[in-house]
Formats: structure tokens, C-alpha cells, sequence
């Protein structure tokens, strides 16, 4: 629980400093636009399919942590939990890493890509995973963008 309440402050903070989206639903997140989409597929195929799987369902057994005591890889498809995060947060993870957003100690094995993928990289890969979720989740993820004010 604690997890989730340093997560909400640190995306408070994140979100203050974003400018106001292109998107109509005020998501950061291009998952409308088939040519980002497109874009965001490869690079996810080529960067993040390896630990988050080819078709996003993500690696075994990943809500249990392995023998070292890290979380494996979760799901980025509708039974993951991706989609209850903004899309500040999200973009802030993908950039600098989970242990370095979360803060406190808190060990993972995803790694920070600021250095590899531009921001509109990160936006595309983001907007491919947005994309491939059902209409449902991608509305109560616009809610939570919009209740988040990005």
C-alpha cells in the first residue's frame, strides 16, 4: 500500500511539469495516431518484448517475487497493471527506471531508457501498448489521465 501512495505523490509532481497534450482526452500518449502506433510496435518488439513478452503478457509468475527478490516483468495488456497508472507516470518509469521513480530502496531489474530512446520513442512504445487494450480499459485509462490533469 505504501507503494502505491509514493507513486501517487511522485506522479503529482510529474504531472506538473508536462506541457498540456495534443490528445482529446488529455493522455500524453499518441495511441490514436496508426503512425506512432506502428513505430511504438517495433520499438517495443526490438527494446522491451524480451521481459515484457511479444504479445505484452508479460513474464511468469510476475506478481511473485524471484529467488533474488526482484518482481519479474508484468503484463502491459489489460491484465497487467499498466493501464492504472497516468501517462506522466508511465513516461517517468520508462525514462528513469522503476527503482529510481519508486524511490526508498525499492530494487527492479527495469531499467531507465533516457539515454537509448528519445521522448518520442517512449511516447510511441507507450501509445502501441495503449493501443492493443480493450475500449473499456482505455476509457477508465482516459479517466485516469484526466482525473491525474494530463
Amino acid at each position: 500500500m505504501r507503494q502505491h501512495v509514493m507513486l501517487a505523490v511522485v506522479c503529482a509532481g510529474i504531472l506538473c511539469s508536462y506541457p498540456a497534450s495534443a490528445d482529446q482526452t488529455g493522455g500524453l500518449l499518441p495511441y490514436r495516431d496508426a503512425e506512432a502506433v506502428a513505430r511504438g510496435a517495433e520499438i517495443y518488439a526490438a527494446t522491451c518484448a524480451a521481459c515484457h513478452g511479444e504479445q505484452l503478457q508479460g513474464a511468469p509468475n510476475w506478481k511473485t517475487r524471484d529467488a533474488e527478490g526482484y518482481l519479474p516483468a508484468p503484463p502491459h495488456d489489460e491484465t497487467g497493471h499498466t493501464w492504472h497508472h497516468p501517462d506522466a507516470l508511465l513516461l517517468e518509469l520508462v525514462r528513469r527506471g522503476t527503482a529510481a521513480v519508486v524511490g526508498q530502496g525499492y530494487r527492479s531489474r527495469m531499467p531507465g531508457y533516457a539515454g537509448e530512446l528519445t521522448e518520442a520513442e517512449m511516447r510511441d512504445v507507450l501509445a502501441y501498448i495503449k493501443s492493443t487494450w480493450p475500449k473499456r480499459v482505455i476509457e477508465v485509462h482516459d479517466r485516469i489521465n484526466a482525473e491525474a490533469g494530463g
